[in-house]
């Protein structure tokens, strides 16, 4: 094919793909033009989860009727003028494409009046080409409209998620700028239905607990760094409150919303020793530094930054988390000895509780000294570590039970040797495997007596919802009871010793954004969750009848050899190894 200029119509096309990748990019452009013009007021709100409408209201600075034709053209801009001006940017955008490269993918109005205009003005663009241009009787602020997003590029629309996925994306958006803004009272909409209201009184914790619930909001801690031209401010979870994902760590730069692997390194090596493998905290961390200093000009929707001293930033990153990590206060938890079978009881460093709670183990037991995070218990000498094989594929031989090591694994005698079993994760995969046979069979389900109520964050009542039909096929009953609140009226009979509420709240804690999955592997993993939370934890003393009902069970499993969640259930320890390690065969 001979070379040659793209029509207009197809570039501005190929721009709006980069720009407008889906509803929730179109309301972050609108929201940061709200931001740019000075709003204390902005207004969200979407039809189909934005496929069919956006509307964005604002009471900022306005446009001029004169200037509505250049706002929705390409590279037309207030916020600079020469390119020397690229590395000094104070505001969310400059670059002149937003207006554009929306119009262009759909059908958009343009509503606005400065303060103390005469009059207003409208605009009506259709796949960037202008239908309506007239003057109006507006109130000051502005109004951007956005209906039928990609209706002249339908492949686009094939990529989008569902309904409670896009939503979710831009509940996440306008919760994060919510915090970001405390001043600015933000109000968003889904299908007539609020779903997020802030009042712009500057309380970011208050914000916070919209989103993540008070009791999550309580237990920040809160970050603070002073510097000369670098100032760190915003809020991270102790070492108790933790996620599965990195889905929660949010960072501002200058008041934009950026991903910075870098900067989350930062971060999670503020955690270092304090945390589990693959727990990661929740933190949302404002960074605000000379503009010339970073550079935001490196990314199409400006999501990502470059730093002139990236080092410093990173370093600065790292301190401020840590010295408020340092800084909360130290409790002493007070636990029953597991690994006596007295009553005496002990102290328990809460970085060991937390990391046993989570790893369904338990705390070191040393009366006296209580080791930290980073030190191992060097209480008795070490010995040398012994050969670890996991079993193979085929299933487990039949077991003879030994006893209970720690209130935490099972020790067993089998044909080829010992077995060290964890009983939580075994739990896991026995209750993980019996529910799905209960499913295919007929699952019983155990009503309550007394309905139980579950209160769910404003923002992620519709993550919710969107998940009760399928808890429903599990014998999770659950219907809304007005705003933020639902109650749970019946639960699985195999489940009836749990408590619902703490399981469906993990499963909020938990939810995947990607909800591309198949329908089976999603359910999966939904019911992977609740046996994780409902199984037997690190610590539980099983009597002697539990054990054996346990090891039973195991053997009967098709996958006795790891939980849900793909962790080991037990260590095989061959007679071969044990005999070397005693000296018993050759040498060690």
């Amino acid at each position: 094919m001979p070379i040659q200029v793209l029509p207009e119509e197809v570039a501005a096309k190929i721009a709006a793909g980069e720009v407008v990748e889906r509803p929730v990019s179109v309301i972050k452009e609108l929201v940061e033009n709200a931001l740019d013009a000075k709003a204390t007021e902005i207004i969200i709100e979407t039809g189909e989860a934005g496929k069919r409408l956006i509307e964005v209201a604002d009471n900022g600075c306005g446009i001029s009727y004169e200037e509505l034709p250049l706002a929705i053209a390409r590279f037309a801009t207030s916020k600079l003028k020469t390119a020397e001006d690229l590395f000094n940017i104070r505001t969310l955008g400059f670059r002149g494409e937003a207006l554009a490269s929306i119009a262009a993918v759909s059908r958009l109005t343009l509503i606005s009046c400065p303060p103390h205009a005469e009059h207003g003005g409208k605009i009506v663009v259709q796949g960037g080409k202008v239908e309506t241009y007239e003057p109006a009787g507006v109130p000051p602020g502005t109004v951007v409209r956005v209906e039928d997003l990609f209706y002249n590029v339908p492949a686009r629309l094939k990529f989008l998620k569902q309904d409670s996925t896009e939503r979710n994306l831009i509940n996440a958006l306008i919760s994060r700028y919510a915090v970001a803004y405390p001043e600015v009272r933000f109000r968003l909409v889904h299908d007539g239905k609020v779903f997020l209201q802030t009042y712009g009184h500057g309380d970011r914790r208050e914000i916070l607990a919209t989103y993540y619930g008070v009791d999550v909001a309580r237990q920040m801690l809160e970050v603070i760094l002073e510097e000369p031209d670098l100032s760190i401010q915003g809020f991270t979870s102790p070492i108790a409150l933790t996620r599965s994902n990195r889905r929660d760590i949010t960072f501002f730069v200058n008041g934009r919303w950026i991903q910075d692997v870098a900067l989350t390194s930062a971060l999670l090596q503020a955690y270092h020793t304090m945390l589990m493998v693959g727990r990661y905290p929740i933190s949302m961390l404002f960074i605000w530094l000379d503009p010339e200093a970073v550079d935001v000009n490196v990314h199409p929707t400006k999501a990502e930054v470059r730093f002139r001293q990236p080092e410093r930033v990173f370093s600065a990153v790292q301190r401020a988390v840590r010295r408020a990590l340092l800084a909360q206060p130290v409790g002493i938890h007070i636990t029953p000895s597991v690994w006596s079978s007295g009553t005496s009881h002990q102290m328990i460093d809460p970085a060991w509780q937390m990391a046993a709670d989570l790893k369904g183990g338990t705390a070191p037991n040393n009366a006296q000294e209580v080791p930290s995070p980073s030190e191992p218990n060097t209480s008795f000498p070490a010995s040398p570590p012994l050969k670890q094989t996991l079993l193979p594929e085929s299933r487990i031989p039949l077991l003879r039970l030994v006893g209970q090591v720690g209130a935490t694994y099972l020790v067993a005698e089998g044909p080829d040797g010992l077995y060290l079993i964890d009983q939580h994760a075994a739990h896991e995969r026995v209750l993980f495997e019996r529910m799905w046979r209960e499913r295919e069979q007929g699952l019983a389900v155990q009503p309550l007596l007394n309905p139980q109520p579950i209160r769910v964050p404003g923002v992620r009542v519709d993550e919710f919802q969107h998940y009760i039909p399928l808890l429903q096929q599990w014998g999770f009953e659950v219907e809304p009871f007005g705003g933020d609140t639902f109650l749970i009226r019946s639960v699985p009979a195999i489940l009836r010793n749990s408590d619902p509420v703490v399981i469906l709240q993990s499963l909020l804690d938990s939810f995947e954004e990607d909800e591309s999955l198949l329908e089976k592997e999603t359910e999966a993993r939904l019911i992977a969750r609740i046996c994780k939370r409902a199984a037997v934890k690190g610590g539980q003393v099983l009597s002697r009848e539990e054990q054996e009902a346990l090891l039973r069970d195991l053997e009967a499993c098709e996958s006795p050899r790891t939980c849900p969640h793909g962790r080991p259930t037990m260590i095989h320890l061959s007679v071969e190894v044990l005999e070397r390690q005693f000296g018993r065969r050759g040498s060690r």
